[in-house]
């Protein structure tokens, strides 16, 4: 049976930590590349887009996968729905592991935006100093906010268009409450930016930002395809992969 994995999280790191090693099971870790030095799954790893839905369907036909784990970032959609293509074209299982959203709870000030460029629009009247967290992609959204000053964390650097008056924080989750609170204090940040990927690795901004009753803009997740089942967690997407079986060839665990 061979299992493709499409990855580049923490969820899906785990979950191929899950598989590996499984006696008949063949796992390869499909990563987008944008990382310069990212952390590598255990397994066979690939690097690099495969050319659209109908390019991803090739490959699946002719490296006999059998089942298709969609563990993406919650925000890259252009690789969820190009699998959902794929999947209906090379008539592949699909299942997608999506981690839960944040949620707020007493004491957030929290402003939702559908998009960077609408986070954008409600920055100036929320605060001065931002503490960007949005990652290096999309930074042109904010370009314009030449009153603002950004302090802008990301794995590796970013590049123009970004906003003028930047200062660039390469740092890699998780990060610690102690940490965070640290770095709005020391910064003087008075709002944060933030999508809402969800898990617990950056989950201590926030709880920092409502104890300092900093206000958060946090981007909604854009849409996802529409009749893939979901799972939330690697153990649950495990026992998926288990239940699916190669062509011909018995469910684990049945006689």
């Amino acid at each position: 049976m061979h299992v493709l994995i499409l990855g580049g999280t923490t969820e899906a790191r785990r979950l191929a930590g899950l598989l590996h090693g499984t006696p008949g099971l063949a796992l390869t870790s499909s990563l987008a590349g944008r990382v310069a030095n990212p952390r590598l799954p255990p397994g066979e790893v690939r690097v690099g887009g495969f050319g659209g839905a109908e390019g991803m369907a090739a490959w699946l036909r002719e490296h006999a996968v059998d089942a298709l784990v969609d563990a993406t970032h919650p925000f890259a959609t252009r690789i969820s729905f190009n699998a959902a293509g794929a999947a209906a074209l090379a008539r592949v299982p699909l299942l997608a592991l999506r981690r839960p959203g944040w949620v707020p709870v007493e004491g957030d000030a929290w402003h939702e935006a559908g998009s960077l460029e609408e986070a954008a629009r409600l920055l100036p009247g929320l605060g001065r100093r931002v503490f960007l967290t949005t990652g290096r992609m999309g930074l042109a959204a904010f370009a314009h906010l030449d009153d603002l000053w950004f302090l802008v964390r990301s794995v590796d650097a970013p590049e123009p268009p970004y906003p003028a008056r930047t200062e660039v924080l390469l740092d890699r989750g998780p990060f610690a409450l102690d940490g965070e609170r640290e770095l709005l204090r020391r910064h003087r940040v008075d709002v944060l930016v933030t999508k809402d990927s969800g898990a617990a690795a950056t989950a201590p901004k926030l709880t920092a930002a409502r104890e300092a009753g900093v206000p958060v803009i946090v981007v909604r997740r854009p849409p996802a395809p529409e009749g893939v089942p979901v799972v939330t967690t690697p153990e649950a997407a495990a026992r998926w992969v288990m239940r699916h079986p190669a062509p011909g060839a018995p469910a684990r665990g049945t006689p």
